[in-house]
């Protein structure tokens, strides 16, 4: 198996962090009042907690980078990328919601269905377009 260097994981990771980042906050940016606060309402805080937030998306952009973009820095393609990301974000968002359905009075089928969608779509796409950007601007001749 090919590897690839410290320096391009590194990149991969914040790369897919910031890509990650940007498309998910306009996703909670303007669907938090319409399809959260609905379903869930008092149960949401006014604002999110930092703490928890911040150790999600490192850790879950760590799993994304190691798990679908490395596998297509290694590949050099970004199919790989799409399909190991959605498979990851379907599996992690798919765990959190059904558990959340099943213990939760406050929570729809609605919202699961949706939620779901959305980390499988964010996962995949995240993962893809981090593999295209570190593939075509950071790319060397030895990974």
């Amino acid at each position: 198996m090919t590897k690839i260097s410290l320096k391009t994981l590194a990149l991969a990771y914040i790369t897919t962090f910031i890509v990650f980042g940007a498309i998910d906050s306009v996703w909670l940016s303007t669907m938090t009042s319409l399809v959260y606060r609905p379903v869930m309402g008092d149960m949401l805080l006014p604002s999110f907690r930092l703490a928890p937030a911040v150790i999600f998306y490192l850790l879950y952009i760590g799993g994304l980078t190691l798990m679908a973009v490395r596998p297509a820095l290694i590949a050099g393609g970004v199919g790989a990328a799409v399909r190991q990301g959605a498979a990851i974000g379907f599996m992690s968002y798919m765990t959190y919601d059904l558990t959340n359905h099943a213990v939760m009075k406050n929570w729809s089928t609605l919202l699961s269905v949706a939620d779901i969608i959305w980390g499988t779509l964010l996962s995949g796409l995240a993962s893809a377009l981090a593999t295209w950007i570190v593939l075509r601007f950071f790319r060397t001749k030895h990974h």
